[in-house]
């Protein structure tokens, strides 16, 4: 397919897929190559970016800087629905591409661009995340795949063809790692993580200490909640991005947050990833805390599905759905409650809850204590029991009545046999 004339938004990370994408789309397409790197947290990654786009053969670079949307219209609403996939990954990569799907839309059309390109293999999740965001946001725009059509098989080919076209990359055939970094986490995979009897080696790690090199003495972290929404460290106030960058540092050092997963793709298949999401493991279990002691017991139950589903729907590339929308319509219903403090011990990776409080606590110490009270008539609880017991009483009458019929039944069996 020759597109002559023709501009292709290619969706630039700087990495080693997408560096080879650029001279290879102009090779193969005769296309104008514009490269879109969208900034959602990957740090020094983003420095050089635009020089090295250039050099690839890019005829424009656009680097967006999305960080604190990033935070407020996608971690927070994830954190605040508590979803979590498979029980373990807190969906760093899963609620990043819906956000960098909208930002290459919009070049698409400031460029007035038909096509937009990503380098996301055919085995992978983001293949699905991508396009099924670019169709929910402009079903006219067209996409291009070079996973799914070129004849490169493998990174040790990526990585030969790169210099073959003099491209500077940052990987080699010894460290051939597939990673992906924001601002929430840092993803490993590929290379000898892809048997997954092998355990992560601590030089894989960028971000977290591990947890036996953490440091002996506790550390405590207090996190002040508004409506779900952490806005406080330990009683100082930060911005939304300056606040996940805290939590990051002080659950880094302490060895928080290393996830080893086995997980279902989309796609069909298993694969296993190491993730590295400090802050993200603080705030889970802080929020997860506070809600324990605002939420009743059926609302808690029920939110606990809506996570599941929610996680499911961020995971399968359905940030765009009217589903995901709806949900958020209950979640931000159960979270006007979720307002206060919790103090955390971490220690060696582990978090241990120090102590939670909130104006809206739903714990009546007069009520729960062992001690005297004035508020509980424990003459109550017996009416209580003998209702809530009484369909399983009945239960028992039923089996008496037929282990009774039965023996009536074998008795005139065996006197009409005699």
């Amino acid at each position: 397919m020759i597109l002559e004339g023709e501009k292709v938004i290619l969706a630039y990370s700087g990495g080693l897929d997408t560096s080879i994408i650029v001279p290879w789309l102009k090779e193969n397409y005769k296309c104008e190559v514009i490269a879109a790197c969208i900034d959602v947290g990957q740090g020094s990654e983003t420095q050089m970016i635009k020089e090295k786009a250039i050099k690839s053969g890019a005829s424009k670079v656009y680097l967006e800087d999305v960080k604190e949307e990033f935070v407020v219209n996608y971690i927070y609403p994830t954190l605040k629905s508590g979803a979590i996939y498979e029980g373990k990954y807190l969906l760093g990569t899963s609620f990043a591409r819906p956000l960098i799907a909208k930002k290459l839309v919009e070049i698409a059309h400031k460029e007035n661009a038909k096509y937009i390109a990503h380098g996301c293999t055919g085995k992978g999740n983001d293949q699905v995340r991508f396009e099924v965001s670019i169709k929910a946001l402009d079903p006219t725009i067209k996409i291009i795949a070079p996973w799914r059509v070129w004849n490169i098989k493998s990174r040790e080919e990526e990585i030969e063809y790169a210099i073959k076209k003099g491209i500077p990359i940052s990987v080699s055939k010894e460290k051939i790692y597939s990673v992906d970094k924001n601002l929430w986490h840092i993803s490993h995979e590929g290379g000898d993580l892809e048997d997954p009897k092998n355990e992560p080696k601590d030089t894989l790690f960028e971000m977290v200490v591990p947890p036996e090199k953490a440091p002996d003495c506790p550390e405590y972290i207090t996190i002040e909640f508004k409506k779900g929404i952490p806005v406080k460290v330990n009683d100082k106030e930060f911005d939304p991005v300056e606040l996940i960058e805290e939590i990051n540092t002080i659950g880094a050092r302490n060895g928080i947050g290393i996830a080893d997963i086995v997980e279902n793709r989309l796609v069909g298949m298993k694969s296993r990833g190491v993730y590295e999401t400090p802050g993200g493991t603080i705030l889970y279990y802080a929020h997860k805390e506070l809600e324990s002691l605002v939420i009743d017991k059926e609302t808690a139950r029920f939110k606990d599905i809506v996570a599941q589903k929610y996680a499911d729907l961020v995971y399968n590339g359905l940030w765009f759905s009217q589903l995901r929308e709806a949900l958020d319509a209950f979640v931000e219903e159960t979270q006007s409650v979720v307002t206060g403090k919790v103090k955390l011990k971490l220690y060696k990776g582990n978090i241990i809850t120090s102590g939670i409080e909130s104006p809206y606590s739903l714990y009546n110490e007069e009520l729960a204590t062992f001690g005297k009270d004035s508020v509980y008539d424990q003459k109550d609880a017996e009416g209580f029991i003998n209702l809530f017991g009484l369909p399983l009483k009945m239960r028992a009458y039923q089996l008496l009545k037929i282990n009774k019929d039965k023996i009536i039944n074998k008795k005139e069996e065996k006197e009409s046999i005699t």
